[in-house]
């Protein structure tokens, strides 16, 4: 049942004729949701640093050892839609908490466990609770903040994937070096402990949607705007997941040898990217997309044209990396835009699948691609992907990616318009 602080909350938000442009941001609450981001990344992920020493612990060929990511990213896959329909009517920070505090368990778990099976199962069930966290996190940040402040919360709050990836895993790996892999894992359950107590110190609760304003799944999904939102989240990991997944190959073959560079190169990139949107995404989200999918298309055309030097290949990989760090944020402040935020978990939850599936088909087609081609036409495989990416936000141009006007009056304020009239 909605409490009257919730109401309150909500009707504080509620857009104004001249939208209230100068609304401080909720940063206390905005950072947990980020710190619970880089959280779910270091529990799927951190495994894949620590095959060998996993693997004696276990007593398990490494081999095994990676079935613990795919078998996350499995749970996760087929969890993230039923279970966000199943949780619709419950109080949102319960259960952001719950997955949180499931994070720890299945973590406290692992960092214990001596027998694998075990710890495949704790690691299924830690997917389960990703899929629901990432179902929520973006539909979260947006209801704190304003309808023109979204695009900012939302950045903010994904920056965690980026920094859990940037120096996250490295840092976790570097730790099982020094003290042991159940160490790592044992930190990062009390990280969990710690994200939910500041969770419900600092992010305000939301109601559930009562049971008889509740749309069914099909129907958010054919809201005007979700497919193309969703086609270019699909298009995009397809194009992206190809190459990204096999960078060390496609970096062996310029001769410039060094693939932990590049992987720097674009890891600091895409920390550029997601700042600038941030920026960009609540005024000049079309435009931002547009240019984004541009710059990953140039880069790819670049790496399939002249990659085998190593300076086109650094260039190429800085300027894919900081146009794809910024286009999550941007789709994801799309797709909360179209679906509104009281239906952005479902809508989430959606482009949380079609996301996991773009991984792992771009991943498989990558792999058929280097077997049968070799890595020089990774990027021509995947630049036809990324175009189409682009032609969809091009023509989405009434719902999905409307332009600074439409969105606006969309959204129920009136837009600001610069001195230069664009």
């Amino acid at each position: 049942m909605p409490t009257a602080s919730a109401n309150e909350h909500v009707n504080r938000y509620a857009p104004a004729p001249d939208g209230p442009s100068g609304t401080r941001l909720p940063l206390a609450g905005l950072l947990a949701l980020f710190t619970a981001a880089f959280t779910a990344v270091m529990t799927e992920l951190l495994p894949a640093g620590l095959l060998p020493r996993m693997g004696d612990g276990l007593g398990v060929p490494e081999s095994r050892v990676g079935f613990l990511v795919t078998g996350y990213a499995a749970a996760s896959f087929l969890a993230a839609i039923p279970l966000t329909a199943a949780l619709r009517g419950l109080p949102r920070r319960p259960i952001l908490i719950g997955a949180l505090l499931g994070f720890a368990v299945c973590n406290a778990v692992t960092a214990l466990s001596s027998s694998y099976s075990l710890t495949f199962g704790a690691r299924l069930l830690a997917g389960a609770m990703g899929g629901t966290l990432w179902a929520m996190l973006a539909g979260y940040a947006s209801r704190m903040v304003p309808p023109e402040r979204r695009g900012s919360a939302i950045a903010i709050v994904l920056a965690g994937i980026t920094v859990a990836l940037a120096a996250g895993i490295p840092a976790g790996t570097a730790l099982a070096a020094a003290v042991g892999w159940r160490a790592a894992f044992g930190t990062v359950a009390v990280l969990g402990l710690a994200v939910a107590a500041w969770v419900r110190w600092k992010v305000p609760d939301f109601p559930g949607e009562p049971a008889a304003g509740r749309a069914p799944l099909r129907r958010i999904a054919a809201k005007p705007g979700i497919a193309p939102v969703l086609a270019v989240t699909l298009f995009l990991l397809l194009g992206h997941q190809a190459v990204y997944t096999y960078l060390a190959p496609l970096t062996e073959r310029s001769g410039f040898g060094r693939t932990g560079l590049v992987l720097a190169v674009f890891g600091v990139a895409t920390v550029a990217g997601i700042w600038a949107a941030g920026t960009l995404a609540d005024r000049h989200l079309r435009a931002s997309l547009l240019g984004a999918l541009a710059v990953t298309a140039t880069a790819l055309l670049a790496l399939g044209a002249a990659g085998r030097n190593g300076v086109v290949l650094i260039v190429a990989v800085a300027l894919w990396g900081a146009a794809f760090g910024g286009a999550p944020t941007l789709i994801q402040t799309a797709l909360v835009d179209v679906s509104g935020p009281a239906d952005a978990d479902v809508a989430t939850a959606l482009q949380a699948t079609v996301y996991n599936a773009g991984i792992a088909a771009g991943s498989l087609a990558g792999g058929v691609v280097l077997d049968n081609a070799g890595a020089g036409a990774l990027p021509w495989t995947a630049l036809p992907l990324v175009l189409g990416a682009l032609t969809v936000v091009l023509l989405a141009v009434r719902h999905a990616f409307p332009a600074p006007a439409r969105r606006a009056a969309a959204a129920g304020r009136t837009p600001r318009i610069s001195p230069g009239g664009s």
